[in-house]
């Protein structure tokens, strides 16, 4: 199957064709915010953070947001500085640079251009010429073997581990098996299964790494005399009828698919590889959706059984309920609604090609209900543990 995407000078292909305006740091958001206001199609990605921060939390910040500018759904960048903080010019264009090539960025700061008005002058001056050069492109076929697919689940209820996540495993297998990539994070909510997916590694290295992280992350909870089962299952979780961390992971994880893992990348590390990667995060909704987009993601897929309106300023969430009821009361935010596997009027098999469909439609072009409703959220994990 295909889709209608836009290809980029360094290989990749991408979904969407933004671009954005970033804060360099989060004394300068005024000044950004105020040049997308100005700038009919430019695309705010919050950022608040960029200064008065330890070398470890700079580079893990850095990371991430040079990891967002460079996902292929962005045609460029303005960021926007203040011109004394520690996250300058020269480690954002070197980072970017560093994964996306030729990527076209712009750098203005407010002390340097005297001021917020002249800066907002500025910064708009140039978010119009490169909203003018992305309008020249055009989408053209590509092939799903060029997507990386974001697997999320957030809000999750016993519909999450019986439908939903079913069928959304399938798809990953299927998008696999032609030679795409799908990425999983939240480490977390791998606890209880973390011997199954150990024994999932392509290879027993990539296994290792994969059941280490599980366990230290437990671990590390415990180091400082903390119980990650005081957080996990969530209160909402518990409502809905699920109620043990082991019980949440077992739905988890399905939506991984059955396929191997072949790959393991840390925290804000691109997914270069082909199949199913497992990527290291806290399991915090918005975590990790940002750190799958940042790793490369086109387009997330996310599960939710209570319901959940968390989009991305980058790539399109897409939001999928096994609970009909969610998908009914909530219709302004889910996209996709997979119940009828619970009520046996289709198989697991027919939802996933519906949902296969679905995707190929989302990446050619048309809007989620997320993107719809404007839920942009980028939140950047500085917590090493994590939730």
């Amino acid at each position: 199957m295909k889709f209608m995407g836009y290809r980029r000078s360094y290989g990749r292909v991408g979904v969407r064709n933004h671009v954005i305006v970033m804060p360099g740091v989060v004394c300068s958001s005024v000044a950004a915010q105020r040049i997308v206001e100005a700038s009919k199609g430019a695309v705010y990605l919050e950022n608040h953070l960029g200064c008065g921060q330890c070398v470890q939390e700079r580079q893990r910040t850095l990371t991430v947001l040079s990891g967002l500018i460079a996902n292929p759904n962005v045609y460029g960048a303005v960021i926007v500085g203040l011109g004394c903080e520690q996250l300058g010019e020269e480690l954002y264009r070197e980072a970017i640079e560093a994964v996306s090539p030729g990527k076209p960025i712009e750098y203005i700061t407010i002390q340097q251009e005297g001021g917020i008005s002249r800066a907002v002058r500025k910064g708009v001056e140039l978010v119009h010429r490169m909203l003018n050069e992305a309008g020249k492109l055009v989408r053209e076929e590509c092939d799903m073997s060029e997507l990386l697919l974001g697997l999320e689940c957030g809000g999750s209820d016993p519909t999450s581990g019986a439908s939903a996540n079913v069928v959304l495993g399938k798809v990953s297998d299927r998008l696999v098996d032609e030679g795409g990539s799908s990425v999983i994070s939240e480490t977390t909510e791998f606890i209880g299964c973390e011997h199954l997916a150990r024994d999932r590694g392509a290879t027993p290295e990539i296994g290792k790494k994969i059941y280490d992280a599980i366990i230290n992350k437990e671990k590390a909870f415990a180091g400082i005399g903390e119980n990650v089962r005081d957080s996990n299952p969530s209160p909402g979780n518990k409502r809905a009828g699920l109620t043990t961390l082991e019980e949440k992971s077992l739905g988890c994880i399905r939506k991984s698919g059955t396929r191997p893992f072949t790959g393991y990348y840390d925290y804000g590390e691109q997914v270069t590889g082909k199949g199913v990667a497992f990527l290291e995060t806290g399991a915090f909704d918005a975590f990790s959706t940002t750190a799958e987009i940042s790793s490369g993601a086109q387009v997330v897929v996310f599960t939710t059984g209570l319901g959940n309106p968390l989009g991305s300023p980058v790539a399109p969430v897409i939001k999928m309920t096994g609970n009909h009821h969610t998908a009914e009361w909530l219709d302004d935010l889910i996209d996709f609604d997979s119940s009828a596997t619970l009520r046996d009027e289709k198989t697991p098999d027919q939802m996933a090609d519906e949902l296969y469909e679905y995707i190929v439609r989302v990446c050619s072009g048309e809007k989620t209900k997320a993107e719809l409703n404007g839920s942009d959220i980028t939140v950047v994990d500085q917590q090493f543990m994590g939730a």
